[in-house]
């Protein structure tokens, strides 16, 4: 009975998304599902929020009931993403970056909101880009390691077994690197694959996985990030899970 629930309930959701034009999310939420229940996920550090359109989608179609802590450092959009978390007590917002320091840093906020990083657009991204990868202005912000972070926010939110889901434009390393030692504590990471260079310095996609696989994280899923640019694939995201998690010999 259990399989046949499953499969309505998957149907229904692939019709929902294609209703609302979002069908490319469809393999990244069935994952996301999957993983998150296994591995008893109870809290999503969602790091580069933007609007919070990644904590609406665990809420409403990935079923996911834990704590989101959810940073966002650009501050033209922090007032709407603070808005909708609002509705939301197990959502916390945050105005700052993570990074590889505590410290400082000028944040590039680009023509289109979403390209917004800590580092600069690459001379040689693609055409489609241009206009929209493009630095208006720059902020000052303020940068966080997560391991100085983590402890403090588990003293706060009491979760024991968090997953990291990077969107920031050309910096998941930094951010990675930033939990030094506690990035073992982490069960699971999502971070976007870059293939082709839309920012100064992006580290490539096999460099990406190769440092994860380094620090004993495994490939689980890998998925479009976003309706493609077809024929040329810019950007993938993966999710991949702590060794530890796994069976012994798997």
């Amino acid at each position: 009975m259990n399989r046949y629930v499953r499969e309505l309930t998957d149907r229904t959701l692939a019709l929902r998304l294609a209703v609302a034009g979002r069908t490319h999310q469809y393999p990244e939420i069935q994952a996301l599902r999957r993983f998150l229940s296994t591995f008893a996920i109870d809290c999503v550090f969602d790091v580069g929020a933007n609007r919070g359109q990644y904590a609406t989608m665990l809420r409403k179609d990935a079923g996911f009931g834990g704590t989101i802590l959810s940073f966002e450092p650009n501050p033209d959009i922090f007032a709407e993403l603070s808005r909708h978390a609002s509705k939301d007590a197990k959502w916390h917002v945050f105005n700052l970056a993570l990074s590889d320091f505590d410290g400082t840093a000028s944040f590039n906020i680009m023509a289109a909101d979403q390209f917004s990083s800590l580092e600069k657009p690459a001379e040689g991204q693609d055409a489609i880009f241009t206009d929209r990868n493009r630095v208006t202005r720059t902020v000052e912000m303020q940068c966080r390691r997560i391991d100085s972070l983590l402890p403090e926010l588990q003293a706060a939110h009491a979760f024991t077994r968090p997953f990291l889901k990077m969107d920031t434009q050309g910096h998941d390393m930094s951010v990675c690197e930033g939990a030094g030692d506690l990035l073992s504590q982490i069960a699971g990471v999502q971070t976007e694959l870059g293939v082709r260079p839309i920012y100064e310095g992006g580290i490539n996609y096999r460099a990406m996985i190769d440092w994860l696989a380094d620090r004993s994280f495994r490939p689980s899923a890998f998925f479009a990030n976003n309706k493609g640019h077809f024929p040329l694939l810019v950007e993938m995201d993966g999710i991949f899970v702590n060794q530890a998690l796994l069976p012994q010999g798997a």
